[in-house]
């Protein structure tokens, strides 16, 4: 099969080459992929450390090529959308059907390849929030793929969306289209306390974002942009002052439960578009070192999807 290889000698690790095709187990389905989207951590830290020859890639949407032999998930011919810690940058991926949702006939591949990484991740963060009708949520890094999924939802599940970028000037009209209250540059300038954190960019934001919180109120840490430390003055954790009872929370999207009934929820909000996919660049695979390029230089703000050609 044609696949996106790691190539460590070619423009941001990639070329496209030939693959042996994968052999599904029991619980997995082969899919037929029609476009996968790119998420920062793939071209920034799978490719740097994964060997030559090697088939990565999280997200993908296309057809159930052959069922799983053990009766699990979809019928072959159904369109799916997938995600996996690899497999997705091919013709052909081989898929747990517990991770694995349904997609609605005639919906575009590329705008429900985003949903895995990005729309999974932003729903599970703000369940781990709690109930939201009528919160006050803060979301940093908003910008990306998962901030601008989770501003969406939250919105969606009747909160306050306080929306957290580097640049509000340039990037505010479009968060407040997508459901966002207000727009600021840092935490800090959040103003009353908010009630819940999706965090996407940890380090110093991270620990300026916990100084936010209600009592009662949760952080959850989903992404780190910054790769800096987390470090908390001494003191924060101590609880005075009214400020008691907060978490953080960590959180890791392959070991969420009801993972394949989100994707399918996901997919169908997407195709019926009550959810805004954000796609900013779309090419045909052949481009993936393009796509690449422009997601490590921050140069994309939202998601960028490859279009594969079979």
């Amino acid at each position: 099969m044609h696949a996106l290889l790691v190539d460590h000698s070619a423009p941001a690790g990639l070329r496209l080459g030939e693959s042996a095709d994968p052999v599904p187990a029991p619980h997995q389905a082969l899919v037929r992929v029609s476009a996968t989207s790119l998420n920062f951590g793939e071209v920034r830290h799978a490719i740097a450390h994964a060997p030559d020859g090697a088939v990565l890639g999280w997200d993908a949407a296309g057809v159930v090529e052959r069922a799983a032999a053990d009766g699990t998930g979809p019928a072959a011919g159904t369109p799916v959308v997938t995600v996996a810690m690899d497999g997705a940058w091919a013709e052909l991926r081989a898929v747990d059907t517990a991770t694995l949702g349904i997609v609605p006939e005639g919906a575009d591949p590329g705008a429900i390849s985003t949903v895995p990484v990005a729309g999974a991740g932003a729903l599970g963060a703000l369940r781990r929030i709690g109930p939201l009708l009528g919160k006050r949520v803060l979301v940093t890094g908003a910008t990306g793929g998962v901030g601008r999924y989770a501003v969406q939802l939250a919105r969606l599940g009747g909160a306050h969306v306080l929306a957290s970028t580097g640049d509000p000037g340039r990037h505010g009209a479009g968060l407040r289209a997508l459901g966002a209250h207000e727009v600021i540059a840092r935490p800090a300038e959040a103003g009353a306390p908010v009630d819940g954190v999706v965090d996407l960019v940890g380090g110093p934001h991270l620990v300026e974002a916990f100084g936010t919180l209600a009592p009662h109120g949760t952080l959850v840490a989903v992404g780190h942009a910054t790769e800096e430390p987390v470090v908390f003055p001494f003191g924060t954790l101590v609880g005075g002052d009214g400020r008691h009872d907060r978490s953080i929370v960590t959180f890791y999207l392959l070991e969420d439960s009801g993972l394949a009934q989100d994707l399918t929820w996901l997919a169908s909000q997407v195709a019926a578009g009550d959810l805004d996919p954000q796609i900013v660049w779309r090419g045909g695979w052949e481009r993936a070192g393009e796509a690449a390029a422009a997601l490590l230089e921050r140069r994309l703000h939202g998601k960028a999807v490859l279009d594969v050609a079979v």
